[in-house]
């Protein structure tokens, strides 16, 4: 049995359709169809059930689909463990925050494709959470705090930040001096998550409120200095606006707990070469260039 078909059904397993498996895969539709049809051929069962909507396993394709993701992890795996150092192949698709991607993390994707020219790279930026599962992804780098899923994270540095306003803005309404005070001011945000302060040895979580809210932290950066309102922010985003005095640190008696970046994969037994390599040139960026992320910046120890 073909190991590339066997790769295709668990890519169509996965992402429950043909043209999502043929994008991560980076193939055709017709290329994974016919995949499907030998591998059921050769098996004698069904193993989809082919709808309007996508794919959907059968009973037989349940059971089939863990025995596949297992050879082809255990092949994987034995190559890996021949070629430990070769030259990577292949695509990776990578999903990277908008915000610091271009300027933070790509770098580090250039290198990895100097030291690999036989891999190809595939980047997608944007500061929504992608579905890396459906849309075939790798893995995803992401910043903050991780929220409960069935993905498997490494997180791969820290990151630092901290709620700035704009001048402007403190002249006109003042600034919070404590968490409860949060609530009573114009937040800038991505959504409707809450903000997180330390207090000692407690961890203080508030709702804030606001009209303007975007996905992009770059985007709030430059409306918090617009002078909109204030926002949580993370340092390798609003250091230029704090180094000309366009936004300024506020309630730096209640920092926020520290955060971190993440590489994100879907579930599985054992990561691909490609997302580890990956993964260790990231956490070598963070310790040799910890300024680029404000990890050596102190927050102002006086309130605005």
């Amino acid at each position: 049995m073909d190991i590339e078909d066997l790769r295709t059904f668990v890519a169509v397993a996965d992402v429950g359709g043909v043209s999502a498996a043929a994008r991560r895969l980076g193939t055709s539709k017709s290329i994974v169809s016919r995949r499907l049809l030998r591998i059921e051929a050769e098996l004698g069962v069904q193993l989809l059930a082919r709808t309007t909507r996508g794919a959907a396993l059968t009973e037989a394709g349940i059971t089939f689909r863990e025995h596949a993701a297992r050879a082809s992890a255990e092949i994987d795996t034995a190559r890996e463990s021949i070629f430990p150092t070769g030259d990577l192949r292949g695509r990776l698709r990578v999903a990277m925050p908008l915000a610091f991607g271009p300027t933070h993390f790509a770098p580090v994707l250039a290198e990895m494709a100097h030291q690999h020219p036989q891999l190809q790279i595939h980047t997608s930026y944007s500061d929504r959470f992608v579905d890396l599962i459906a849309e075939g992804f790798d893995c995803a780098i992401r910043v903050g705090y991780l929220q409960d899923s069935n993905l498997i994270a490494k997180r791969i540095g820290p990151i630092s930040g901290r709620l700035v306003a704009s001048p402007e803005y403190i002249r006109r309404r003042g600034s919070p001096r404590t968490p409860d005070e949060v609530v009573t001011h114009q937040a800038l945000m991505q959504g409707t998550e809450s903000w997180q302060f330390r207090d000692g040895d407690r961890t203080v979580t508030v709702q804030p409120q606001g009209r303007f809210k975007a996905d992009s932290a770059t985007a709030l950066a430059a409306t918090a200095a617009a002078g909109l309102g204030i926002a949580w922010l993370p340092d390798c985003v609003t250091y230029g606006y704090v180094a000309s005095g366009a936004l300024v640190p506020i309630m730096t008696r209640y920092p926020p707990p520290s955060a971190g970046a993440y590489v994100i994969r879907p579930p599985g037994q054992y990561p691909a070469r490609k997302v580890r390599v990956l993964t260790e040139m990231l956490i070598k960026s963070f310790e040799l260039n910890p300024q680029l992320w404000g990890i050596d910046s102190n927050p102002d120890p006086r309130d605005a």
